[in-house]
């Protein structure tokens, strides 16, 4: 057996870790579950972690992991329902022709969709809708595009439900739901105005000229509905699906009544997605039930599962212990960017959901640290595509829709935008504790 506090053993930690996330992130086709779950077995095996912390652990994710499924299902039944087809004519319609309206457009639409129904939804349904009407006012893609991903990260921080990070952390802040919101609402805000004055900046001259012929971007072929292209081309404007709109915001308030209640969010969110999938469970229940499981994508929670085992050994060895040293202490000003600047770096050098799973247990009980971990981990990867899980499924889908990804573009765009957002939301962060603290 090997002792996970042994410089051995945090070899073996660091690296089962490293080739879990990279295998993970570079082999697409095979589901992350095939990887993470031996590589969670070989560390109980090793001696690295014992079982029934291997279990306990597993356990206490359990309610997150389960919200998390439900969420998914409830955007998907939100995509069936039409939601994103009126969203792109909407798009298109507002945008009235010109690149810097879409631009505009893009980012309320993004950061609003990224907070309700999370950062997966804006980079899988919302991003192809957006590159599409691009595409067809004759906008360049590429700021479009970029707007999509960087949103979906940096807007990922206003409720729990936005980032399975904030799932992870949001019983270490000690937070109601709506004290969570209130906060973090500065930060959020902030972010928002900061990434659209870079994009404005940095994308001057593509957001000024219209597409030209030959370029990367300039393929016709985008994998969306035909009711999107057909709304598009037609030029009219589908009818807005009221009903399941209307169903997200009581699922919302319900999140915001229920938790004071006791009522658990993930049985929340689970009676919301039943309710708003009964219209299909009666038409054809057997094909909804077949649709609900692959919406939950079961392999990837799986894979939540194991990696929050696989972190165990990196956070109970030297590798915490050094985190741990380094971690600041305390709700002032310094202490807050301090913390926001070791998880930015953590998630690119880890990926931010082992980030957070090593970085928050470490700040437990400390709501202002643990928040400004989450700004770190959720803004930090718009630096490198390898920072977070979103970044390679968005880097996925523009590929599949035959759009630029270029790797200079994301770090170079990274570079400016990611300190800047950073001390920005990190500056609101410190004015709404002091408001709502």
């Amino acid at each position: 057996m090997i002792e996970a506090s042994s410089a051995f053993g945090t070899v073996v930690a660091v690296v089962v870790l490293v080739v879990t996330i990279v295998a993970t992130v570079s082999v697409t086709r095979v589901p992350a579950a095939v990887v993470a779950v031996p590589a969670a077995v070989l560390v109980v095996a090793l001696g690295l972690v014992d079982w029934h912390t291997a279990l306990a652990e597993v356990r206490f994710m359990l309610p997150t992991i389960g919200f998390l499924a439900a969420m998914l299902v409830v955007a998907e039944i939100c995509a069936r329902a039409g939601v994103f087809v009126w969203v792109g004519v909407v798009l298109a319609r507002w945008s009235r022709g010109s690149a810097i309206g879409l631009l505009r457009i893009v980012f309320v639409v993004a950061a609003i969709t990224t907070a309700v129904l999370s950062l997966d939804t804006t980079i899988v349904l919302l991003t192809p809708v957006a590159v599409l009407t691009a595409r067809h006012i004759g906008a360049r893609v590429t700021p479009i595009a970029f707007a999509s991903n960087h949103l979906a990260n940096s807007a990922s921080t206003l409720l729990p439900v936005s980032n399975l990070t904030n799932l992870l952390a949001f019983g270490a802040a000690g937070l109601s739901f709506t004290r969570f919101a209130a906060i973090m609402a500065w930060p959020w805000v902030a972010a928002i105005v900061v990434e659209y004055l870079v994009f404005r900046w940095f994308f001057a001259a593509d957001l000024r000229s219209p597409r030209g012929h030959g370029e990367v971007d300039d393929s016709p072929e985008l994998v969306v509905s035909d009711a999107a292209q057909n709304h598009l081309e037609d030029g009219e404007t589908p009818r807005a699906p009221l009903l399941t709109l209307g169903a997200l915001g009581v699922l919302l308030v319900g999140f915001v009544v229920a938790e004071p209640l006791g009522v658990p969010l993930a049985a929340v969110a689970g009676i919301g997605a039943l309710v708003m999938a009964l219209p299909s469970l009666w038409r054809a229940p057997a094909a909804t039930c077949v649709d609900a499981v692959r919406a939950a994508g079961v392999p990837f929670l799986i894979f939540v599962a194991a990696l929050g085992v696989i972190i165990l050994p990196v956070r109970n060895g030297p590798v915490g212990d050094l985190f741990s040293t380094l971690m600041p202490s305390g709700a002032g000003l310094l202490a807050l960017l301090g913390a926001a600047v070791i998880a930015a770096i953590a998630a690119n050098l880890f990926n931010n959901l082992p980030a957070t799973l090593l970085l928050v247990p470490l700040v437990a009980g400390q709501p202002a640290l643990v928040l400004a971990i989450l700004l770190g981990v959720n803004i930090g990867p718009n630096l490198a595509v390898f920072g977070s899980l979103a970044n390679l499924l968005w880097r996925d889908v523009m590929r599949r829709h035959s759009a630029s990804t270029s790797s200079r573009v994301y770090l170079s765009l990274g570079l400016v935008s990611v300190p800047l957002t950073l001390v920005a939301a990190v500056l609101a962060l410190w004015v709404g504790l002091r408001a709502f603290g």
